[in-house]
């Protein structure tokens, strides 16, 4: 699609509301006038098929045009999916459930399908004193509709429970996984995970971005319900950078545990790396997959894989400094 074509096609579905409430914010954190400032996120809509939070979140006010063409917009973004991952095999993916029989070799929780079929005997391996269960719908991204799990929400008997999960809907309950405890040691109360990128470029195969998401009080790390991301090293595993979260807001220590983000060390780090590299190989039609990653105590395990990946993590302006964003990474691997 032509950047006019996406560019009409976002203008038909635009949420002038949401549109005008994001202006107020960028016009207090730019210190801008609205009206150029609306002019501005027009040219950027145009000619970067860049949206009003693309334009946010990497503060695009800030950049000159030859910083701008290195930030991965929403219309980039989706160029690249589209033209690199086959839609007929998203549901291996995009079905939870079929990702974890998928890649069960890197996924050692028990976990079951709750559906109108299941047996509320099937609970009992996962339920039990001291425990505690993430359920999350079968499909869905941005952390929605996502719950956590204990003793007490079972305490009535599996009939009541399996009621209250297809009540919740709830497709999917797994056991929660467990977390390193150095990773436990930057926030206890959310599985941290790492979003590894891979890409099956036609110049170069690997890794093309890592991102390590933090919590920030909540049960999910994700940006979306309010968690923050720093960028990892590909090669050492330390964080490069502040944690930022899509509000803009830049920490050098975690606000809750004071743990120092820049220079923190991810555990594992090569073995998740190699687990990455080994399952973009098994679904060769899917080219670039965000791969969610939890560091154990054991080594690193599977969460998901992203079959659309977000691209607002790899955008935010606090982990670019120097103004030149994440696309020129891109472009070692493929022409974008």
């Amino acid at each position: 699609m032509s950047r006019l074509g996406f560019f009409f096609k976002r203008l038909v579905r635009l949420d002038w509301k949401r549109m005008w409430a994001t202006t107020a914010v960028i016009r207090e954190r730019s210190g801008k006038a609205r009206i150029p400032l609306l002019f501005d996120m027009l040219k950027c809509a145009v000619k970067y098929n860049a949206g009003y939070m693309d334009y946010k979140i990497a503060e695009m006010w800030d950049l000159n045009d030859a910083q701008r063409r290195t930030v991965i917009t929403r219309g980039i973004s989706n160029s690249i999916v589209r033209r690199m991952n086959d839609k007929a095999d998203w549901h291996f993916f995009d079905d939870k459930t079929q990702f974890n029989e998928l890649f069960k070799e890197w996924i050692p929780r028990k976990w079951l399908l709750i559906d109108e079929n299941t047996d509320p005997a099937a609970l009992a391996p996962l339920t039990g004193p001291g425990k505690a269960l993430i359920g999350k719908p079968l499909e869905g991204s941005s952390g929605q509709g996502i719950q956590k799990y204990e003793p007490e929400a079972w305490a009535d008997g599996p009939e009541a429970f399996l009621r209250r999960l297809r009540d919740d809907g709830i497709g999917i309950l797994e056991e929660m996984v467990v977390q390193h405890p150095e990773m436990a040691r930057m926030c206890p109360t959310s599985v941290n995970t790492c979003r590894i990128a891979t890409l099956l470029g036609d110049k170069r195969q690997g890794i093309v971005y890592a991102f390590l998401r933090i919590g920030n009080g909540k049960v999910m790390d994700n940006v979306d319900c309010g968690g923050m991301a720093a960028r990892i090293d590909l090669d050492s595993g330390k964080l490069l950078t502040v944690g930022a979260d899509k509000a803009g807001n830049r920490y050098e220590k975690h606000p809750i545990t004071g743990t120092d983000i820049i220079g923190f060390t991810i555990p594992y780090w090569e073995e998740a790396k190699q687990m990455c590299l080994e399952a973009a190989k098994k679904v060769p039609s899917m080219r670039f997959v965000a791969w969610d990653v939890a560091i154990t105590a054991d080594g690193p395990t599977f969460i998901e894989g992203n079959s659309f990946p977000s691209h607002a993590v790899p955008q935010f302006a606090a982990h670019y400094p120097d103004g030149i964003g994440i696309l020129p990474e891109f472009r070692k691997f493929i022409d974008v």
